[in-house]
């Protein structure tokens, strides 16, 4: 399970109490905002949505245009206030570029340039073994960086593989998605190649055949390895599809080796189960799953897409059951995922249970697990809208009519909010507003990215048909046993 990933999230959310809006706001003054004028590129319009989306998309954009440092490309764990970089949160910006040039928010052009900087950032970045003097080792990159210098930001940061995967995932979109002849697109392609080819995935395999969480210089290998089911599948995937380091034939299936601990009914559904629902989400971000099937998906006879859906459906009717009995749960307030939370707090007396609310940790619900304290996260619905767009809008929609004066800014929903919790008291993050509730006070790039990229993919499939075209992703599935759908046919994609 990918809760080693989220315990040292919870470090990170440790790390807000120092966060203010002060640091980084000469700088934010400074960057480019949205352009109003850009030329917008028609994208085949696959589901309409209704303004409110729309609105949505465009503003969830903004917040990776503005949050990231131009020169560098460096995009912060959160945003606005001072933060160390995310590494994955990098992936999903380089994502968002695209997506932000074919809907018209920037130019082609500033997307690309964007792109470049930061390509060349971290190839030019220190890979070595020290403790503080290096960015990555082996062609991984540490979890966090420092904003600044791009080095790893404390000796508490992993060499993390999860977290790489999902900056590849963002270099290999733009690798593939920059396909013009140009001078600037020739080396964006070049360089995402280099930087996919230089991951050396088998050294992660502390336990071979499986792939181990992460690496530090001073306690060596994480013990953990990614075990199905989680967001790892894509590491598997990529490790798969390398042309220079790829793992061995048998990962795919040590992976799907523990897939019956979690397979089973909750809520109505029966699925393959993972509690958070970031966990659902991340990889199909970038793979379209539909209709193709490894061999667990032809035994169950269903796609890993369908099973997101069920897990959507079995959130929701989670929050309508709602056992906790927390405030405002129902068929259009529900989501729970790894984010923000009011923090470490116990709370006893008056007619209220014992309650205990967490600072960042990985909410979920399902067969594995649950940890809930109240807390709603806007991208846990926002992030499965392809899945399942019938209860996903409404939610979103609800959430913004009823609470937006709190939790929809210029950038779109705050990470999380808990209207249960109504103690005044000294809050690591977030602000307490009488009569509401707890409200987070920034948004978090992991959240961000899925919420953003999942919108256009359920509008276009732009994401998806443009990942299509990628040999190394194609590679990897068709290893992993993957057959079926658009895997059959030749690769399609946007330019």
């Amino acid at each position: 399970m990918g809760l080693k990933y989220s315990c040292l999230a919870i470090l990170a959310a440790t790390m807000l109490v120092c966060a203010t809006a002060t640091g980084q706001a000469a700088a934010h003054s400074q960057r480019s905002h949205v352009s109003h004028k850009a030329e917008k590129t028609r994208l085949a319009q696959v589901n309409k949505v209704p303004a409110s989306i729309d609105d949505l998309e465009r503003r969830t954009f903004a917040w990776f245009w503005d949050a990231a440092d131009p020169k560098t490309g460096l995009v912060p764990d959160h945003f606005p206030g001072e933060s160390f970089a995310s590494i994955a949160s990098v992936g999903f910006g380089l994502t968002a570029y695209g997506v932000g040039a074919e809907r018209g928010y920037i130019t082609r052009e500033q997307a690309a340039e964007r792109t470049l900087a930061t390509l060349k950032f971290f190839d030019e970045s220190t890979q070595d073994e020290s403790e503080d003097g290096a960015s990555g080792f082996h062609g991984f990159f540490y979890h966090f960086l420092d904003m600044k210098t791009g080095k790893r930001f404390g000796r508490w940061v992993e060499l993390s593989s999860v977290d790489t995967t999902l900056m590849m995932g963002g270099v290999l979109f733009a690798q593939s998605y920059y396909d013009r002849d140009t001078p600037q697109e020739t080396q964006i392609r070049e360089l995402a190649d280099k930087l996919y080819r230089n991951v050396d995935w088998p050294w992660m395999q502390h336990h071979d055949p499986l792939i181990s969480m992460g690496w530090t210089p001073g306690g060596k290998f994480i013990e953990s390895d990614w075990r199905g089911y989680n967001e790892g599948s894509l590491v598997y995937i990529l490790a798969l599809g390398s042309p220079t380091h790829p793992v061995a034939d048998g990962a795919w299936n040590a992976w799907l080796h523990t897939y019956d601990a979690t397979w089973g009914e909750f809520y109505g559904q029966t699925f393959l189960n993972f509690a958070p629902l970031f966990g659902h989400q991340f990889s199909q971000v970038w793979v379209d799953m539909r209709g193709i099937r490894d061999d667990w998906n032809r035994e169950k006879n269903l796609d890993y897409f369908e099973n997101s859906r069920r897990a959507t459906y079995s959130q929701q009717a989670y929050a309508i059951a709602n056992p906790g009995k927390f405030e405002g749960y129902g068929k259009n307030v529900w989501g729970l995922s790894a984010s923000n939370g009011p923090g470490g707090i116990i709370v006893e007396g008056g007619d209220q249970q014992h309650r205990e609310f967490h600072g960042y940790t990985a909410r979920g619900a399902g067969r594995d697990y649950i940890s809930d304290d109240g807390t709603i996260v806007p991208m846990a619905a926002g992030g499965s809208i392809a899945f399942a767009p019938e209860i996903v809008i409404p939610a979103l929609e609800e959430m913004k009519k009823r609470w937006g004066k709190y939790i929809y800014t210029k950038y779109g929903f705050v990470d999380a909010f808990n209207l249960t919790f109504q103690t005044r008291t000294e809050l690591r993050t977030g602000k307490l507003v009488p009569g509401v509730g707890w409200v987070d006070t920034v948004h978090i790039g992991i959240d961000q990215g899925p919420m953003l990229l999942m919108i256009e993919n359920y509008r276009s499939n732009f994401v998806w048909d443009v990942m299509k075209k990628n040999p190394y992703i194609r590679k990897g599935l068709e290893r992993a046993g993957f057959r079926g759908g658009w895997l059959d046919g030749a690769a399609t994609g946007a330019k």
